[in-house]
């Protein structure tokens, strides 16, 4: 038997918000890429990554199904003569075996000369323990908010091992260019996620929920207001006379949401602020 739960759609469904992933390939030659904006950065022995302290390294392999932690790229297609770059900088000294530790610098990088164009620090956001980072990518939908700003999105998936109490949670990060800075518009939204609680067989109650954005006609303070529209489901999955298990979903609950920037971010909602790393 199987518990039942509902496959969340991670998308941007509205107003041409379709979000853009990042693909391996984009990131070309990883050591010239990390070289350029770490000149400082030593080979390590083992040539899996680069150091920048005795305790700080830049890993040179690219994430896959088992390894969150490695550079992210995507070709900007807003701006296509650039590429966005998620660098980890991991702590080898706080981690342990079941946490990791570490930051990640956002990069705007010439496509072609790799010269950096705008770095931001954004502390914390590799640092994880039971809930652990699962996966690390670019949203480059179409954030247009103003005419001449568009934004780009950093998701980072959580989730833990646990059947029985299962938790998973998307949030988005937006990022602008505002003059020759890289600026934080919006932290910490709640995408996607599902959880609950269950006998790990089929019995439980779980929720699951997936968040679609749009950009709004209306502007506070020089930004376009954002629309978001969250859907929330539940389901009691239980075994029938015959031992299937049989889901017993409830009627799902729509709610609207209007962000106004306030002339430094997008504040969130506390129903939609994602557990932050």
């Amino acid at each position: 038997m199987r518990i039942l739960l509902r496959t969340l759609f991670l998308g941007l469904a509205v107003a041409g918000l379709s979000p853009g992933w990042a693909t391996a390939s984009d990131c070309g030659d990883v050591v010239a890429l990390v070289l350029q904006a770490y000149p400082k950065a030593q080979r390590s022995i083992d040539g899996a990554s680069l150091t920048l302290e005795p305790h700080i390294s830049i890993p040179l392999t690219l994430p896959d199904g088992e390894t969150p932690f490695g550079l992210v790229c995507k070709i900007w297609p807003a701006h296509d003569e650039l590429l966005l770059v998620a660098v980890p900088l991991m702590d080898s000294v706080e981690a342990s075996e079941d946490r990791h530790v570490g930051d990640i610098e956002l990069l705007v990088v010439d496509r072609k000369s790799l010269e950096v164009r705008q770095r931001l620090l954004q502390p914390g956001l590799m640092t994880d323990d039971a809930i652990a980072i699962r996966k690390v990518e670019f949203d480059t939908g179409r954030y247009g908010l103003a005419p001449d700003v568009t934004a780009f999105g950093l998701r980072i998936e959580l989730a833990t091992h646990s059947q029985a109490t299962p938790f998973n949670e998307t949030g988005l990060r937006l990022y602008a260019l505002a003059g020759d800075a890289l600026r934080l518009v919006l932290g910490g939204l709640a995408v996607a996620g599902n959880g609950g609680e269950g006998d790990a067989s089929c019995a439980g109650s779980f929720h699951s929920s997936q968040v679609s954005l749009a950009m709004g006609a209306a502007s506070h303070h020089g930004y376009r207001d954002i629309i978001v529209v969250e859907r929330a489901d539940t389901d009691e999955p239980s075994p029938d006379k015959n031992g299937e298990c049989q889901s017993h979903p409830g009627k799902s609950v729509k709610r609207t949401y209007r962000l106004r920037y306030d002339g430094s971010r997008y504040p969130v909602p506390a129903a939609l602020k994602a557990m932050e790393p």
